[in-house]
């Protein structure tokens, strides 16, 4: 009897941080459709459930949880919530991250500590609380977002590159890790992406000019579901031998 690849994600489970909006918005939507309940990991809560009733159409279960991925205790309570809500916790996607742009020689120490603490820092002790639920029950999917940054210099962006660099290395020491449990570690690196957080750099005709030339292959600024569509699949069981890996999103910038 043959088996063919399976892309849904129904029965499944879901914790995405930062999904409040932009990209987290946007993949927790996609893992909804393709079948999964979501819990929604909002840096602040009160200003909203984000697509929580988005989800609820779908007919799924949206569940908004407080968690800045920069306080522990919080990042903790939200995965026990998960956890109690729904029982189990099929796969994480690690979307929270900021990018504070400075030159090198005027980069500050806030930002710096700032950029680790969500990017790097909040992106480990996640994984942790999550990995140790994805550990006891025998498997899991965590998917954390790169960038392309991680791999080409981009002037002004110094700290924002270094972090996304570590996330690379840190995806295959995990996958290194927890594989004999069954939990793949994967990350996706998108290149420029249509967002809220991108919106003011694309404003500028010079820099959205000079992203659409680098863009090499495609010559086109990225939409999230260029992105999604990537992290359904590392979610699904169609990816179940793929760990470790970063798959770059950015239609050919970095094949120059």
């Amino acid at each position: 009897m043959e088996v063919y690849p399976r892309f849904d994600l129904e029965g499944q489970v879901a914790i995405v941080t930062g999904a409040a909006r932009g990209l987290g918005r946007a993949i927790s939507l996609a893992l909804a459709n393709a079948g999964a309940d979501v819990a929604l990991g909002l840096r602040d809560a009160s200003a909203g459930p984000g697509p929580t009733a988005e989800i609820e159409a779908m007919g799924r279960h949206g569940l908004p949880l407080q968690m800045d991925v920069t306080e522990l205790g919080q990042v903790r309570q939200a995965v026990a919530d998960a956890v109690a809500h729904f029982g189990h916790v099929d796969i994480l996607v690690n979307n929270a991250g900021v990018g504070p742009a400075n030159p090198a020689e005027d980069a500050t120490e806030p930002d710096f500590d700032l950029t680790l603490a969500v990017n790097l820092k909040g992106t480990f002790f996640v994984s942790q609380a999550v990995g140790r639920v994805m550990i006891a029950q025998g498997h899991g999917r965590i998917v954390n977002l790169g960038s392309q940054a991680g791999f080409v210099a981009l002037p002004g962006e110094s700290v924002y590159c270094m972090s996304k660099a570590a996330i690379s290395h840190l995806t295959k020491c995990l996958a290194v890790e927890w594989g004999r449990h069954g939990v793949t570690v994967n990350a996706v690196a998108p290149t420029f992406i249509n967002t809220p957080g991108t919106e003011s750099d694309l404003r500028d005709p010079l820099v959205r000019a000079d992203v659409i030339e680098r863009i090499a292959g495609l010559h086109r600024i990225g939409e999230p579901a260029d992105v999604t569509g990537a992290v359904v699949f590392l979610a699904s069981p169609a990816a179940a031998l793929i760990t470790g890996e970063t798959i770059l999103i950015d239609g050919g910038w970095t094949a120059r």
